[in-house]
């Protein structure tokens, strides 16, 4: 059994869709981030950087527990766990590790500062809304034009690499994009969608998603001096 530390955000969805895809049982322990759950003493031992998505895998290795935090490294040790979604040839393993990484480094911070200072700044800051816009059209070019060339975003089998991308291109409108400009993406995308896996990972905690604008306190809890305060009084 796997404790998943969780909230429905994209990397919580990179890690629920992974679990769905093997098909591995995991019991779910929801984060609320918009009520600082992330801050108490007892999640800070397991994600020190007070983020969501972690694990606890009571059958680590040696038959001993591991905690894991930081999404990338999670779909890491469950692809090498089962021995699935990750290419055991050694070119075709960095193929996908490169973009796994590529997720981790550009897709998930870029499209997250688009995403922010589109929808979440208190007030517009042309300069901020100008770059992170187009840094997630240049990204979201790149993705494209790797799709051309493959089925799936590394090579042509599904792997981590295509799970880790593929919550964060959700919410492409609030990112100032249009899945139609990009035809190749729009392809990959629809496949992935349409996977059973994808949509019952989709639907973890789903529940819990509030619609519409953000509340004043859960925005100070994401993005204002309670973050801070509450993190360095844990």
């Amino acid at each position: 059994m796997i404790d998943l530390y969780t909230w429905p955000t994209p990397n919580g969805h990179k890690v629920h869709i992974m679990l769905e895809e093997l098909k591995l049982p995991y019991k779910i322990i929801p984060i609320n981030i918009g009520q600082g759950d992330q801050f108490k003493p007892s999640f800070l031992k397991i994600s020190p950087n007070n983020k969501m998505p972690a694990i606890v895998d009571r059958k680590g290795p040696g038959g001993k527990p591991i905690a894991l935090f930081e999404s990338g490294a999670i779909l890491l040790y469950l692809a090498e766990k089962e021995g699935k979604l990750l290419p055991k040839a050694t070119r075709q393993k960095y193929e996908v590790i490169q973009w796994l990484m590529f997720q981790m480094a550009s897709v998930g911070p870029m499209l997250g500062q688009a995403h922010h200072f589109r929808n979440y700044a208190p007030k517009r800051i042309q300069y901020a809304y100008d770059r992170y816009t187009n840094e997630a059209t240049r990204l979201y070019g790149v993705i494209d034009r790797q799709l051309k060339k493959s089925k799936f975003i590394a090579n042509d089998k599904y792997s981590i690499a295509d799970i880790a991308i593929y919550p964060w291109l959700r919410s492409h409108a609030n990112q100032g994009q249009k899945l139609e400009s990009y035809p190749h993406l729009k392809r990959w995308y629809e496949t992935i969608d349409a996977r059973p896996a994808v949509q019952r990972g989709l639907q973890v905690l789903a529940d819990r998603r509030r619609p519409g604008p953000m509340d004043a306190k859960t925005k100070a809890m994401l993005f204002g001096p309670a973050q801070y305060k509450r993190r360095k009084a844990a």
